[in-house]
Formats: structure tokens, C-alpha cells, sequence
């Protein structure tokens, strides 16, 4: 009697532990998800191969992690980490990113981004996925982790855990299309243009490039590289065409202004544009009398300002004279601010650039880049978490302030300028606002209509401030293209709640447990009641 009320006390506290370890979730939950970045350029294959899954979720504290979908969050992944589970030949990888970008502590952010550059150096056929976290993706990383904590525990917690409480995550990628190649991008670049006082003015090249890159292009916004270069020069577009639409206060220089895509693939549409200008067109402002080609990359943080060069600046070159205009600019108005000439020599045997700047070197065109960044393989050019928490918006308007007055002061001879006065922060903002309102990644930019119509908004912003504003379309040979990309960039994942297989024989072994006592305790219904009533009996004597 007392064996079989302990047995039905034990099963209904197991019972209850299980209800108690139920999931606040449906049994299957459908996400989007972005895949790593997959093209080829100049003989080399970038990104990640593969896109079908369907594994079980792990964490990657894991010890096996073969045939697993791998969670991580933003501050988990580490280089180290994603080359153990292609090692291991896990199924996938997928990232949990917060909305949130500054929620996350600034060591992590740039831990991550050096991760993510390294990464993408390489060529994975293993599936690498990031998906913005939310209730439910937080709440399976969570479980996992959990269940990876208890490897550290003795073998009979482990089992018991894993029959009793554990719960166990597919993650299955529905489409199974295989992945093809896009041939057929376009690439457009736009220029609009100042006239100066007089047709064989020299001419000053302002340019920028307005795409973006990261791990996965469709959460690639680029707020600073290269919002912020974007954003600067059509302020920059806006100021100048005051001087210029009086008579009076029109100066001796031709002021091109350019916006070029394909930037984050070699300067693709860079280097198109410049061959239309210098190899097709009759009639250009680049064929001569070019002073200097000013490119604007990454000016939205920091207190430095590094001047790119492929060969330092002789003396009496308008280029180095725009320099000194520059330096004296930031001596006097902003001393805090380090200016830094930084010379790189161009690899020509290397297939790819550093700076927009070199491909007008290369035609023999003088430029430099104006950036915050020394070095031109700095993961900040091309990340995910590249967003408007990146942005400083007084050091974007003090930048912008000394590319203004350096050139107002070179161009007008003075030592003193008041174009700057007018530049707006209100302006400012609404721009970088609307510049990371969507992802800017190249092969988006002509396939999606809210990407087109970013393009088609840059070319009116050209128009309304410029004059002989021209939209060049690039489209690459589809025998020989300078660069593949390919489809299912964005997919639907499923998660499923499943139980593991220890779970159907623990229940298996309950449910007989209890049909056993109640087939003993019919049984022997007659033995009890004579022992209950001789019981209730003594209890009286």
C-alpha cells in the first residue's frame, strides 16, 4: 500500500516538473533570415556556398558540434569559433542580432567586426545566417546554452536532464532551390556639375561612393563607410551652389561632384565611369586640366583625418596646396583634430584596390581619399553593425566644415571663409537617416524597387543643386563579368520544438509505471480493503 502511494506521489511530481519545463512557445515558429555574403571576383570566391539546413540547434560551447546548427549571439562569435565548427563540419552557423546595435558593449561590437572581415576573406561551404533576435530566438538560445552548461555535470544529471527537461530545436531552411548566379547587375553612377566662370576652368573632382557591405547584404546599411562620405558631399553640393548661382561669387573652377557604385567591389563602377570619360566620351571634364580628385570615405567618427595618397604631393601641385588649405583649416578652427598624410603605393600585380583614389592614379588622375581610417583594411569598411550607432554627428559636421572651407579657401584664395555657416545639422541627420533606411549592399541596389528608388532619390538630390546631372548604367558582360553574385540572400527558417528520443522512452517508461500500480492495485482490491479495515479497526480498540 505504501509503495504504490510513493510511486503515484513520484510520477505526479515528474508530471509536474514537465508541465513546469514547458516551452512559452508555439511548437514550430517561421523567421527570416539573411545569408553570408557569396561572389566571386578576380578569379576569387568570397562568402559561403551553401544554403540548404536542417540540423538540431547546438551552442558552440558545445564539444560535437557535426550536423548542428550552431547559435550564436553578436558577443559568441569570434573567428575561432566559426573556423571549430566548419572543422567539426557542423550543418550552419546562424547569428542572433539585437536591433539594437548600441546595447551591445563597444570591445564586442569590434570584436565582431574584426571577425566578420576575417571571415569573409574566406570561402565556406558551410551555411552562415544572421536573424534579428526576438522573443522566441532568445528564448531557444537560452535552452541551448543551458543544455550545453550541463556537460560539466555528473553522467547521471546529464541523463536525467536530458529525459526529463531537455528540449531540442530544428532548424530547418524550407527552400532547396539551388543556389545561381547573378550576372546582370547594374551599376550606376551619377555626376552632376558647377560651372565655373569659364569653359576651360580646372576642374576639382568631389566623389563618394554610396554602397554598403557586411556579412549579409541585406543587413549591410553603411551609416559611416559610406553614409557618412555620402552625406557630406551633398551638403557640400548644396553650399557651393549658392556661391556659384551668383555671378559675383562664382570662382575659377569646374566643381564635378560624383556618386559611384559598385565601391565596396574593387570601385567597379569607379573605374567604368572613368573609362566612359577618358576612352569614350569626346568631350569630358576629366580629359585635362583635372586640379585634384577629392574622395570622401568614412568621415563620421574620431578625432583624426588621414589624407590617402599613392604618391606624395610635390610642392607645387594644386593638391598639395588644397592639403596645406586643409591642415591650416583644423590648426586654427579644430587643433584637437590629428591630420595625417598617409602614402600607399599601388600593388599592380594585386587584382584589387585600397581607395577610390587609385583608380584615377591609375589614369594618371591626381587624388587622394580624406578618412578617419589609416588603414584601408579596417573591418569598420564593411560590417553589419556599421550603423547609426556609429555615427558621431558633431564630428560628421566638423568634418564636413573642414572639407568645405579648405576647398572654399583654395578655390577663393582667402584665408578666412564663411560657406561653413549655413551647413545644417538638421540636414545632416535627415540625410544619414534616409541613407540607412535600407541596406545599400550592390547587388540590391537594381533588383529591389525601395533600392531603386534610393538611387532614383540621389539622382533628384543631383539634379535639384547641380546642372548637367548625368546617370550612368554599367552592366557587366555575362561571358567575362567583373563580379558573380548569387540569389537566396533571404530565406524563411523554420524552428521546431522537439523533444530528444531519451524523452519518448522516460514517458514510455512512466505511462507503464502507471498502468502497473493501477493493474496491482485492481488486483489485489480485496487484500487492501481487508488490510485498510483491520487498520481502521485497531485505530478504535
Amino acid at each position: 500500500m505504501e509503495l504504490s502511494i510513493t510511486a503515484l506521489v513520484l510520477l505526479q511530481l515528474c508530471v509536474q516538473h514537465l508541465l513546469g519545463s514547458a516551452l512559452p512557445a508555439v511548437s514550430s515558429y517561421e523567421f527570416p533570415a539573411y545569408r553570408m555574403q557569396q561572389y566571386n571576383m578576380a578569379q576569387q570566391k568570397h562568402g559561403c556556398t551553401g544554403a540548404i539546413v536542417v540540423a538540431e540547434a547546438r551552442s558552440a560551447e558545445e564539444p560535437s558540434l557535426t550536423r548542428r546548427c550552431v547559435i550564436m549571439k553578436v558577443e559568441d562569435f569570434t573567428t575561432e569559433k566559426c573556423l571549430e565548427a566548419q572543422r567539426q563540419n557542423a550543418a550552419a552557423v546562424l547569428i542572433l542580432l539585437p536591433r539594437n546595435i548600441s546595447s551591445i558593449h563597444p570591445d564586442r561590437i569590434q570584436s565582431f567586426m574584426v571577425s566578420e572581415s576575417e571571415i569573409l576573406q574566406k570561402e565556406t561551404f558551410m551555411p552562415v545566417y544572421v536573424a534579428y533576435e526576438d522573443e522566441q530566438l532568445l528564448y531557444m538560445y537560452e535552452e541551448i546554452k543551458q543544455t550545453a552548461a550541463t556537460r560539466t555535470s555528473s553522467i547521471f544529471v546529464r541523463i536525467l536532464r536530458s529525459m526529463v527537461t531537455a528540449t531540442a530545436f530544428q532548424i530547418l531552411v524550407s527552400n532547396n532551390a539551388p543556389i545561381k548566379a547573378i550576372t546582370n547587375n547594374a551599376v550606376v553612377t551619377l555626376e552632376g556639375v558647377l560651372p565655373g566662370t569659364v569653359e576651360d576652368a580646372p576642374t576639382i573632382v568631389i566623389t563618394a561612393h554610396y554602397d554598403s557591405y557586411g556579412l549579409a547584404p541585406w543587413l549591410s546599411y553603411g551609416a559611416d563607410s559610406n553614409g557618412s562620405g555620402v552625406t557630406i558631399l551633398l551638403e557640400l553640393a548644396r553650399l557651393f551652389q549658392k556661391l556659384y548661382s551668383r555671378p559675383s561669387t562664382r570662382p575659377n573652377y569646374h566643381l564635378l561632384f560624383s556618386l559611384t557604385g559598385g565601391g565596396k567591389y574593387n570601385f567597379l563602377g569607379t573605374k567604368r565611369w572613368i573609362e566612359e570619360n577618358l576612352d569614350h566620351a569626346e568631350s569630358s571634364l576629366l580629359h585635362d586640366n583635372v586640379a585634384f580628385v577629392l574622395c570622401l570615405d568614412t568621415l563620421a567618427s574620431k578625432d583624426e583625418l588621414y589624407v590617402h595618397v599613392s604618391r606624395p604631393p610635390k610642392p607645387d601641385t594644386p593638391m598639395y596646396s588644397f592639403i596645406q588649405q586643409l591642415e591650416e583649416v583644423v590648426s586654427s578652427r579644430f587643433p584637437w583634430v590629428k591630420v595625417g598624410l598617409v602614402h600607399k603605393k599601388i600593388n599592380l600585380v594585386e587584382a584589387t584596390v585600397s581607395w577610390e583614389h587609385e583608380r584615377y592614379s591609375l589614369r594618371r588622375i591626381l587624388g587622394f581619399t580624406l578618412s578617419h581610417l589609416e588603414d584601408p583594411k579596417s573591418e569598420l569598411r564593411g560590417s553589419i553593425l556599421d550603423s547609426m550607432s556609429q555615427v558621431d554627428f558633431r564630428k560628421l559636421r566638423r568634418n564636413g566644415i573642414i572639407v568645405a572651407e579648405a576647398l572654399a579657401r583654395y578655390m577663393y584664395k582667402l584665408k578666412v571663409s564663411d560657406v561653413i555657416t549655413d551647413f545644417l545639422d538638421s540636414r545632416l541627420s535627415s540625410l544619414m537617416s534616409f541613407l540607412t533606411s535600407i541596406p545599400r549592399a550592390t547587388q540590391l541596389l537594381d533588383k529591389e524597387p525601395s533600392h531603386t528608388l534610393l538611387v532614383n532619390s540621389l539622382e533628384h538630390e543631383f539634379k535639384r543643386y547641380l546642372q548637367q546631372v548625368r546617370r550612368h548604367t554599367f552592366r557587366q558582360d555575362k561571358r567575362d563579368p567583373d563580379i558573380t553574385f548569387f540569389d537566396q540572400m533571404n530565406q524563411l527558417v523554420v524552428m521546431y520544438r522537439v523533444k530528444p528520443a531519451a524523452f519518448d522512452l522516460f514517458l514510455g517508461g512512466c505511462i507503464a509505471a502507471y498502468l502497473g500500480i493501477i493493474y496491482y492495485a485492481v488486483q489485489n482490491c480485496g487484500f487492501l480493503y481487508t488490510k485498510l479495515k483491520a487498520s481502521l479497526k485497531s485505530k478504535h480498540q
